[in-house]
């Protein structure tokens, strides 16, 4: 925890340690007061005094733990309250929009969703159909947003939720940020969805206790989210991750964004559909169907998918070298990949790279978040915010 500036105000420490204590809860759920105290480094009469106050707000509430340890009295159990502070999530993707509402702890309360065709992707139509299915979802579950955290797949400023560009929904230049607050009437914060699927593997999923991450997603396009030293690496204006758009291999099959032989032409959805057999325009459903039926014949794996294998695993090399993680995330699509396919995928990169050589071997794993990362990933995004005010 970060020290407060000397000569604070006593309420400015008071804010500060109400909202660290307010993160611990919220992101790694209840703890005694004497745990609290240590990890926060604060006494235990601040503590008290915190969570006291907390607790008369109804923000917390406190009881006995399920299992006592050792005599004497038990340490109470800190828990949140979801209801006290709740926000929406919003993930727009290429084929459905989900939204869910999510309390304080991370629960997630209700959700809803949509699928997207031609037409019902216009900007306009996807914001009317949000506000709408917003009020809806509510109204049924009797709460109130205080925050929206929006996943979009495309190049977006943070400042202000400017989507630039979301090529797979053809969208240029969309103040979704802008737009989405006025219908919705709240703060509305917009984010690229790997990086939030990123931050959501950083503080609920396979990346806990990770400094340096990267996430990899596969959904119609690749993204990637890259969590450098515990904090999201942003670029110029809040760019950053189109990792999809390295060129692997020049020469090769023309991308949307006007490159030829991305690393996305060789390892995206068409791709996978082309290396299975498929058509390119599949059904998500009959791409995943296929990926199981090869888990269950591990020996057909090498035919085929041994090139979107080595697709796979040439990129990784780069990212590799060039960031240092100490873990490789896959996520989305990714994650119906056999074991073996991620296995080869491990083992080439650190027989390959100089960089997971050095570190005594960069992890790759599954993301067990699975298409629920970018949506966590938003709820974390409108949270960040809300936690000093609560």
């Amino acid at each position: 925890m970060a020290t407060p500036t000397a000569g604070a105000r006593p309420d400015e420490v008071r804010r500060h340690n109400r909202t660290a204590l307010l993160r611990r809860l919220h992101v790694d759920g209840p703890s005694t007061r004497a745990s609290l105290a240590a990890e926060l480094g604060l006494n235990r009469s601040t503590i008290k005094a915190l969570v006291d106050g907390l607790a008369e707000s109804g923000v917390v509430a406190e009881r006995l733990p399920a299992q006592r340890t050792g005599a004497g009295r038990p340490s109470l159990l800190v828990l949140p309250q979801p209801q006290a502070a709740v926000v929406m999530a919003i993930d727009v993707r290429v084929e459905q929009v989900a939204m869910a509402m999510v309390g304080l702890g991370g629960d997630i309360l209700g959700r809803h969703s949509w699928n997207l065709h031609r037409r019902t992707r216009e900007p306009g139509e996807v914001i009317t159909h949000i506000a709408d299915s917003a009020k809806l979802l509510a109204d049924e579950l009797d709460v109130t947003a205080v925050g929206v955290g929006v996943s979009v797949p495309g190049v977006v400023r943070r400042a202000d939720g400017m989507v630039h560009e979301a090529p797979n929904l053809h969208w240029t230049d969309v103040a979704l940020g802008a737009r989405l607050t006025a219908v919705l009437q709240a703060p509305v914060h917009v984010g690229n969805d790997a990086e939030l699927g990123a931050l959501a593997e950083h503080l609920r999923g396979a990346a806990r206790g990770s400094s340096d991450v990267v996430y990899i997603s596969a959904d119609v396009g690749i993204g990637g989210g890259v969590i450098s030293s515990g904090t999201p690496l942003r670029g110029a204006g809040g760019y950053v991750g189109e990792l999809g758009h390295m060129v692997v291999r020049p020469g090769g099959r023309h991308c949307y964004c006007g490159c030829q032989g991305c690393w996305e032409t060789e390892i995206g959805e068409a791709a996978l559909c082309r290396a299975l057999a498929l058509p390119e325009d599949a059904p998500r459903g009959a791409v995943v169907a296929e990926l199981r039926s090869l888990a269950a014949d591990p020996s057909s794996v090498s035919h085929r998918l041994g090139e979107f294998t080595e697709w796979l695993a040439l990129g990784l090399v780069t990212v590799v070298n060039m960031l240092g993680p100490e873990l490789v995330v896959l996520g989305d699509l990714f994650t119906a990949l056999p074991q073996v396919v991620v296995d080869r995928v491990r083992a080439t990169v650190q027989q390959r790279s100089l960089v997971s050589r050095a570190v005594g071997g960069t992890r790759i794993v599954s993301s067990p978040l699975g298409r629920d990362a970018k949506l966590i990933g938003a709820a974390e995004l409108a949270f960040e915010p809300v936690l000093g005010l609560v």
